[in-house]
């Protein structure tokens, strides 16, 4: 029978670097982190998802990157807009900062591999998410939806694309993978009609959108309020 001997090394600050995987990984970690610094925008402020209640200017910006960059791919493989965007305020992991914009800032504020999906609703979903955004009271990012609420936080409009929305149409909402599979409570998702996986990580939706526009100037708009 052979023995087995083992020990315990601790992962530490303590122990040194390997000099010949450091100078082999090198010309890699440089190039990459070239390629993560390059200036792709302009952001003539800092924006944070602190900044307004019920919607936020970077949120307004990412679904809104979504929308753009993601409904081309989505018609020209289904023949179908999408209606819809939502994603969640959670999922906003850093500020915008003013000044340059480059990839880097892409991974800062979306460092997960949530890629974007397009799910089916049909009106009753519909109407089961306006009551979570509704009842949840946060600045989750919405795009082409408009939410108002009243100073109970009761529904007084909800209009998809400037529509109201019509009983047992289909809507195609797009969102990430975390939420349709019932991140943040959306279980509104789960009883979709079909889903469109378009293999497009949310974070190049943003970095493709970068580069499409050379300066960044969100605003916190009407999309999602509260009226007395």
């Amino acid at each position: 029978m052979s023995k087995i001997d083992s020990k315990q090394v601790e992962i530490n600050d303590n122990l040194s670097a390997n000099k010949e995987i450091e100078d082999f990984i090198k010309p890699f970690r440089e190039h990459i982190e070239k390629d993560l610094d390059s200036v792709l925008a302009y952001s003539v402020d800092t924006y944070s998802k602190s900044d307004g209640d019920l919607n936020t200017a970077i949120g307004n910006f990412m679904a809104d990157a979504v929308y753009s960059e993601s409904n081309p791919i989505f018609k020209s493989r289904t023949g179908h807009d999408i209606d819809m965007v939502l994603l969640n305020y959670g999922g906003i992991r850093s500020i915008l900062s003013k000044g340059n914009v480059t990839k880097r800032t892409a991974f800062e504020l979306m460092p997960f591999e949530n890629s974007v999906v397009v799910a089916a609703l049909k009106s009753a979903q519909i109407d089961s998410l306006i009551s979570y955004l509704s009842k949840g009271k946060r600045a989750h990012p919405i795009s082409k939806l408009k939410l108002t609420l009243d100073k109970d936080y009761q529904v007084v409009e909800a209009k998809i694309k400037g529509q109201n929305i019509e009983p047992n149409k289909t809507y195609y909402v797009a969102t990430n993978d975390y939420l349709y599979n019932g991140g943040d409570n959306m279980s509104f998702f789960k009883t979709s009609d079909s889903l469109y996986v378009l293999n497009y990580k949310i974070r190049n939706a943003l970095i493709d959108n970068f580069i499409k526009n050379d300066t960044i100037s969100p605003v916190i708009d009407d999309r999602f309020i509260q009226i007395n």
